[in-house]
């Protein structure tokens, strides 16, 4: 029986040859990757503190250190990376959303820019920009303070995108930042223009009604009660399996 929050054996095998200390792998042997990585995702779905895993876990000292480490080193990233390399790139939706950052996600060493956190009139926020595939499924992240533009996302998220069209709302309608370097690949760019703008551009409104695929993506995200509101102070502690 499969507990709460935890992966499924499907879900398991498609990951499993790609995590560290596996069998064959060079280096020390993992000490049971499957129930570490269900430790990671029970806090962030869960919304605990990292102290209050229940004690079948381990040791949350140990699974906290370990999660930082693989975030470092870059290791969740790759997972994603593989997995993502599947993408269904008939058309990608880019979008943004901001996340609540608690008062306890402040003072990490290099302050609020490095870590993603925006100070303003609603408090500490930050922003997650994010891809997603004509399936709905996660192709990219990127985070920003709470107060940066969603343009500051397409510009990192955008720059080397395979899909042949990109659906976005009204905040990407910038035309150099956005809309021409598409063309210049050969993309289409399904956005509606701003208003007031003298030369409306024609979009595909037929293709844009299916943005609503990243809108629901982010309800998804935002049941991970960790990363709805955020309690982790350094931006390398957000990086989970989702």
């Amino acid at each position: 029986m499969t507990r709460r929050y935890a992966l499924t054996d499907t879900q398991w095998d498609c990951i499993k040859d790609l995590l560290p200390g596996r069998a064959g792998h060079v280096g020390a042997p993992g000490k049971n990757n499957r129930l570490f990585v269900d430790a990671v995702l029970y806090r962030y779905r869960s919304g605990i503190a990292w102290r209050d895993l229940p004690e079948r876990f381990g040791d949350f000292r140990i699974i906290h250190t370990r999660h930082m480490r693989w975030s470092r080193s870059g290791i969740w990233q790759r997972v994603f990376e593989t997995i993502s390399a599947q993408a269904d790139n008939e058309y990608t939706m880019i979008d943004a959303t901001i996340v609540r950052a608690h008062q306890h996600s402040a003072g990490a060493k290099g302050g609020f820019q490095k870590h993603a956190i925006g100070r303003s009139r609603g408090g500490l926020s930050t922003k997650i920009h994010a891809t997603v595939d004509a399936q709905g499924n996660p192709t990219g992240f990127h985070l920003t303070p709470g107060q940066a533009s969603d343009l500051e996302g397409a510009d990192v998220l955008l720059k080397d995108i395979q899909a042949n069209a990109v659906l976005a709302d009204k905040a990407y309608d910038a035309q150099d930042r956005v809309i021409a370097p598409l063309l210049e690949k050969g993309k289409q760019a399904v956005i509606p223009s701003r208003h007031g703008r003298k030369e409306s551009r024609e979009h595909d409104r037929h293709i844009y009604k299916e943005r609503h695929l990243i809108e629901n993506f982010f309800a998804r995200l935002k049941q991970y009660r960790c990363i709805a509101t955020r309690y982790d102070k350094t931006a390398a502690a957000v990086e989970v399996p989702i």
